[in-house]
């Protein structure tokens, strides 16, 4: 989002919170109103980055032909999807292909290949969420207006904080 990118949001996501970070299986009427948001944002993007997947089973197309056919000639779709069968219809792992003008870049350990900047990137959000706790004379501060402070605080005050570690304990 740093870099001018956004995110592609459909209200009433079923909760994943307890998957682990993958997606979970969404009913059919959401898939319908994800699909029409997508195909909006699809026309209007010139580099796409996919990474749906839901744990056991082959990854959700996201764009389709129809959406595909929308894309201006030159687009990129980086599918980092592609081990399990990638975001797109015309996905294939480890390799890039052209569909109708649209470069798809199958790759789904595309993160690996850069770890010296994905650990700059790291640090910085370290450093970023420590300017979120700690006040500028150095002590802790916790802003539990704050969403990033609020949800990774576990305890405060002797007392479990966290709702999931809560409804665990």
């Amino acid at each position: 989002m740093s870099l001018g990118a956004k995110f592609v949001e459909v209200e009433g996501a079923a909760d994943a919170s307890k998957a682990g970070g993958y997606a979970v299986e969404q009913s059919d009427a959401f898939l319908q109103k994800q699909k029409a948001r997508i195909a909006e944002s699809v026309a209007k993007a010139d580099i796409i980055i996919t990474t749906a997947q839901i744990p056991g089973k082959k990854a959700p197309i996201l764009i389709t032909d129809e959406m595909m056919y929308l894309m201006k000639n030159g687009s990129v779709i980086i599918d980092l999807a592609a081990a399990t069968g990638g975001n797109t219809e015309h996905t294939q792992n480890n390799t890039t292909v052209t569909h109708n003008g649209v470069t798809i870049v199958g790759n789904s350990y595309l993160a690996a290949t850069m770890p010296s900047d994905a650990s700059k990137l790291y640090g910085k959000n370290i450093l970023n969420f420590l300017q979120l706790v700690i006040d500028k004379e150095g002590k802790l501060h916790l802003n539990f207006e704050d969403d990033l402070v609020k949800g990774t605080c576990v305890v405060h005050n002797g007392e479990i904080s966290n709702e999931r570690v809560k409804a665990i304990s």
